[in-house]
């Protein structure tokens, strides 16, 4: 009997000992293992508003010279690179025409003169001496633009960066010379519509050109232009750059770096930044009490290692830096270093 009740006994406390065991690892089972993170906490800055647009060098002013009428060539007295004054003849055409309109002209005078002693003695009348004049002024004046035309000057200081024909040609479609204003120089950038109020004129850009390496040249914004093109939602502005010794050439590769001045904004690690598969946009998770939330933001400027951020994130939030990949909006997560408290309140839920 009593080796029946030891059995019994034995029985009783292995199924205790079982049923205890069971409810350990049932409990072991049910734990959550929360995505696990790292959270780096973020601030608003003093941040430089600086803007930089790629342009190429162009002439300040480019004057193409040509004929006013079809004319021969007589001689170019400037060739491609030479340097030009302003006023400086610098190609003369043939003068036959002008020949033929002096002669015209000595004609129209004399049938002029003759109409007016006519008419000074009541032999004909005041319309016709009127009508002579008029074409007599008339061939004059043709004549004085045929002179203007016979010896072509430059109406710029520049340099003659093209040359079309030679001495003996008929001047035709193209100019005969182009002539580049080159001190200043210019460059010409599109600005997001945005910055249209932040853009004067008369406020100092640098200018950096990819030849010279990192050497800084001040420009001067010349020109705002005062509309904005619909397609692109950018207007132009017009920058000038001295160029005194020449160094700056058009068609130069340059960077033109405007500064807007300052403004308090977040600045987050670029590690905290996601990009959504499939968009453009931009997205941090934000952690607070144990779960983190997914907020879309708008990039500024890359700083660094780090980026500003135009919105998205509050001022002394806390934001995950690595372990991304298994988050998604709302969810539980552990924070590396810290207690997991948030997976034992989950547990003892449960």
């Amino acid at each position: 009997m009593k080796t029946i009740k030891k059995i019994a006994g034995f029985a009783c406390a292995s199924a205790l000992l079982f049923s205890c065991s069971g409810k350990q690892e049932q409990a072991a089972t049910d734990k959550v293992e929360l995505p696990l993170v790292s959270i780096e906490k973020v601030m608003e800055e003093d941040v430089p508003q600086i803007v930089s647009y790629t342009a190429t060098v162009e002439p300040f002013k480019t004057n193409n010279i040509s004929a006013s009428a079809a004319n021969r060539i007589k001689s170019i007295l400037v060739d491609v690179g030479s340097t030009v004054a302003a006023g400086q003849t610098v190609a003369v055409l043939d003068a036959v025409n002008i020949d033929q309109q002096e002669i015209r002209i000595a004609n129209m005078k004399r049938e002029y003169d003759r109409a007016v002693e006519l008419l000074n003695i009541g032999g004909g009348t005041q319309q016709s001496v009127d009508q002579l004049k008029t074409e007599y002024d008339a061939a004059v004046r043709s004549l004085e633009n045929m002179k203007e035309n016979v010896r072509l000057v430059s109406p710029v200081a520049g340099v003659v960066t093209a040359r079309n024909y030679d001495p003996g040609d008929m001047t035709g479609q193209l100019p005969i010379l182009t002539v580049e204003q080159q001190n200043p120089v210019k460059v010409i950038v599109n600005i997001s519509e945005q910055d249209y109020p932040k853009v004067k004129q008369g406020m100092k850009v640098k200018v950096t050109l990819d030849v010279y390496g990192d050497e800084e040249f001040q420009g001067t914004v010349y020109l705002v232009h005062p509309t904005i093109d619909s397609s692109t939602r950018t207007f132009t502005v017009e920058v000038t750059v001295p160029n005194a010794g020449s160094r700056i050439r058009t068609g130069m590769f340059a960077r033109v770096e405007f500064n807007y001045g300052t403004m308090r904004h977040v600045v987050v690690p670029d590690r905290a930044v996601v990009k959504q598969s499939g968009s453009g946009n931009k997205y941090v998770y934000v952690y607070k009490d144990g779960r983190v939330s997914y907020n879309k933001v708008e990039l500024g400027q890359r700083l660094g290692t780090r980026y500003e951020l135009i919105s998205g994130v509050d001022n002394n939030s806390d934001v995950v830096i690595t372990g991304q990949t298994r988050l998604a909006d709302g969810a539980q997560v552990e924070v590396q270093g810290a207690a997991p408290a948030a997976a034992a309140d989950s547990t003892a839920t449960k």
